[in-house]
């Protein structure tokens, strides 16, 4: 509304000072028909130039001295008609202050509340988007690259913060006085609505021919934008290997070919927005002209002065107005694409709900068990392609270790993605006897740790990466500290606990990193631990303290294992051998690799002969440990056999002692050299 407001008082400026302008003149016209009626004695009917020369003088002023009137004999007669009247001047100078000052304060509470409006819907635009990133199932973050994502927060929330308000405050003003300055040319001289109402259908044309190429150009201008965003963040987070490795010329020719073709895209945008307005200048120009000639060949005395200055001069606005609205409206079309992509990813599918209904929420010390249950459990990350988890059907009982082995792509992280519920599963998955798919998401989480393979820390201090929450007190820290055997080099610390944690805990080694997160587990006291191949990237040393960790801490609670490396998972109870989405085995490990064309037998000999004599041995110790609890007759269940430290298991017997023969072998051949 303030808008219209702000317009009607401009025009009605424009209208006042033509009002004006239009007395002054005629008091001026009036002045001088006075004057020259007592100078020479022109009577009132001389109403045209031609009677005044036609009508019959005073003899004394018959030869006329001077081209114009003067005033000698009474001076005061012209003085008094044209400052007589100098109430009403300042009357005229009034209206307009008043004018001045309303538009004024009605431009300034439009612009503010305009600036207002956007800036909130900015602002809920971006909340909106930010809640659905973080709500986004892991699906999302898994096929859109980390700098197309910046570039929605950069590049697109830029445009909406900055640039947008002033293009629509700019198309606003502008539409506005396109409307006012067709009011007032209609007001003034009628006909000249003609050739503006061809302009009007001039740039419409004009600007249809335009947009279609604007559109794509802007468009291919945003697609190659995203792979300069993406290179640099994929570049900067692995700077350590690339210039380990000696790649930095490499990843700077691929940064200039990403940027090179962002460039060129640019350029185009430029190229055509050029192009279409030298178009717009050109046409404008013979539009003024049209408006400038038929002002000044007008005969039927209609237009005053007044009428002409501010025609001419509303044609030039208008022009200009033209020119700068098509441009702007061209602009704010490629800019709400920016809108639109914001809105693209305030749409996307969220996660289940955080919190359990009322009647399905567990209780707080749920679970109190950990046994797992698969029942007919599938897994499909994306509608219409194929499940990574076919049918699965398992149980795993309270306080079982249980490892979980299998190739590349055979499902390993997806049964972790089905148990977290990452992604939806179809089937149930029961926790103590509760489907974990009519929990709420934190109640489900809350309850399981996990350790990952690529450890997480936070910015901030230890104690806040340890206790997110703030439930536990420093002791409790401290002894968790004490368990992962990182007291020490806590207590080194400038702070302690408070000592700050870089980005992505680049101020600690990746061991370090990861007895932390398993710290962090210990606080949590849950009834099942998950690792995902959480030894993968660490030292031997730090390995056999994790493990040692685990076995001393969680030994009441249900571990699984996602394995990388057999000799993690050996000592388990059982072992779940994982292939395209489906169990094809499960049982101790001892048990599986009796057989001799079992699939994890084949996995164990692919480590070679002296690694699966060590695993067998390891698989041997720990069948023996099961068998020797004291709830178990040890003496009788034992075989003699078992215990020999030479026992090796069928499918790997052939394979090393032909590896025993070909080393004999090549003694021998030694010795026949040495001896020779």
């Amino acid at each position: 509304m303030k808008s219209p407001t702000t317009q009607a008082i401009f025009n009605g400026s424009d209208f006042w000072l033509t009002d004006w302008t239009n007395k002054n003149e005629q008091m001026l016209k009036d002045a001088a028909q006075a004057s020259m009626t007592e100078s020479f004695g022109v009577n009132d009917t001389a109403s045209t130039v031609s009677d005044f020369f036609t009508t019959t003088l005073p003899p004394e002023t018959t030869t006329l001295q001077t081209p114009w009137p003067t005033f000698s004999e009474d001076p005061s007669t012209w003085w008094s008609l044209y400052w007589g009247s100098m109430d009403e001047v300042t009357y005229y100078v009034a209206i307009y202050a008043i004018i001045i000052v309303a538009l004024f304060i009605s431009s300034m509470m439009r612009t503010v509340a305009f600036f207002v409006m956007c800036m909130r819907s900015s602002v809920r635009l971006h909340n909106r988007m930010f809640r659905c990133i973080i709500r986004a199932p892991i699906f999302f973050f898994d096929t859109n690259p980390i700098g197309r994502i910046q570039n929605r927060f950069a590049k697109d929330l830029g445009t909406i913060d900055d640039l947008l308000p002033v293009t629509g405050l700019d198309i606003t003003f502008i539409f506005l006085n396109l409307l006012g300055v067709l009011v007032v040319v209609a007001v003034i001289s009628p006909w000249i609505i003609i050739p503006t109402l061809i302009l009007f259908v001039i740039f419409y044309f004009l600007r249809r021919f335009y947009m279609r190429t604007a559109r794509d150009v802007k468009r291919l201008e945003g697609v190659t934008r995203s792979p300069v965003f993406s290179h640099l963040s994929t570049s900067l987070y692995g700077l350590t290997t690339i210039r380990a490795f000696g790649a930095q010329r490499t990843f700077e020719r691929m940064f200039d070919l990403k940027q090179d073709h962002h460039t060129s895209a640019w350029y185009m945008f430029l190229c055509t927005a050029r192009w279409f307005g030298i178009t717009l200048d050109l046409i404008c120009f013979a539009y003024i002209s049209v408006v400038t000639m038929s002002l000044a060949l007008s005969t039927d005395g209609s237009v005053t002065g007044g009428g002409v200055g501010l025609a001419i001069a509303n044609a030039l606005m208008l022009t200009g107005m033209f020119q700068w609205g098509v441009r702007q409206s061209a602009e704010i079309e490629s800019q709400m694409t920016s809108v639109e992509r914001v809105l693209e990813y305030s749409r996307l599918p969220a996660e289940a709900a955080l919190e359990s209904s009322p009647d399905k929420k567990p209780e707080a010390s749920w679970p109190t068990h950990g046994s797992i249950a698969f029942e007919g459990t599938s897994l499909t990350y994306k509608p219409g392609e194929p499940p990574v988890l076919k049918n699965l059907r398992c149980q795993i009982r309270p306080t079982e270790k249980v490892g979980v082995v299998g190739r590349t792509g055979a499902g390993k992280s997806s049964l972790i993605a089905a148990l977290f519920r990452m992604t939806e599963p179809d089937g149930p998955i029961y926790i103590d006897g509760v489907d974990i798919r009519e929990i709420g998401l934190h109640d489900l989480r809350n309850k399981v740790s996990i350790i990952p393979q690529d450890p997480v820390l936070f910015t901030g201090p230890i104690r806040r990466n340890l206790d997110p929450f703030s439930e536990h007190k420093d002791d409790q820290l401290w002894k968790a500290l004490e368990e992962v055997r990182l007291k020490s080099a806590v207590e080194e610390l400038p702070g302690g606990l408070a000592a700050e944690v870089t980005e992505g805990g680049g101020n600690f080694s990746v061991g370090q990193r990861q007895l932390i997160c398993l710290a962090r587990a210990i606080l949590r006291q849950n009834k099942i631990l998950v690792m995902d191949e959480a030894t993968a990237n660490v030292d031997p040393r730090t390995d056999f303290l994790i493990q040692t960790t685990i076995r001393e801490n969680f030994k009441n609670c249900t571990v699984l294992t996602i394995a990388h490396r057999l000799h993690t998972i050996m000592d388990s109870d059982r072992v779940i051998v994982l292939d395209a989405g489906e169990i094809l085995e499960f049982d101790e490990p001892y048990e599986l690799m009796k057989t001799e064309h079992s699939t994890f037998t084949q996995m164990v000999k692919h480590t070679g002969s002296s690694m699966a004599e060590q695993l067998w041995k390891m698989a041997c110790l720990a069948r023996a440990h099961r068998l020797m609890k004291p709830e178990t007759d040890a003496e009788e269940e034992i075989p003699s056999w078992f215990l020999g430290a030479e026992q090796q298991p069928p499918a790997l017997h052939t394979h090393y002692t032909e590896a025993v023969q070909e080393e004999a072998e090549e003694e021998e051949t030694d010795k026949q050299t040495t001896s020779l």
